[in-house]
């Protein structure tokens, strides 16, 4: 058996992307692995288990790409209308939120937002089998 543990988003700029993730998640370091090459920069929650895999490759200076293979990492939240407020109050431009219905009846509601790299970010309410 497998267990998913942590997804890893090539950054940056450390501080920036450590502060978006605290701000729009609650994520919080919770290890800093320092390399000659790369840092390693570990974030997660109360929520659960899974991390964010911060991965900062030292001297690079040009943006990554997210490129057209990357699809996003997605989050739960028990209100999204108050979730979606928050961000936009913090600055951190969410889309509008989506209701996606199928066969009729609500499937999910969600938003997106994008990290400071340009990474897509799936915010959505938990329901049925997103929880």
């Amino acid at each position: 058996m497998a267990k998913v543990i942590h997804t890893m988003v090539r950054v940056l700029d450390e501080a920036r992307s450590v502060s978006f993730y605290d701000k729009a998640f609650g994520l919080k370091v919770t290890e800093r692995l320092d390399f000659p090459g790369f840092t390693l920069v570990y974030l997660s929650n109360e929520e659960s288990p899974f991390e964010v895999e911060l991965t900062i490759n030292k001297g690079r200076t040009a943006a990554y790409q997210p490129g057209d293979g990357y699809g996003h990492v997605a989050f739960t939240v028990d209100d999204l209308d108050r979730e979606h407020e928050r961000f936009r109050g913090a600055g951190l431009s969410p889309r509008d939120i989506v209701k996606f219905n199928r066969d009729g009846e609500l499937f999910a509601r969600f938003f997106f937002v994008h990290d400071p790299d340009g990474y897509s970010i799936e915010v959505l309410e938990r329901r049925g089998r997103y929880k």
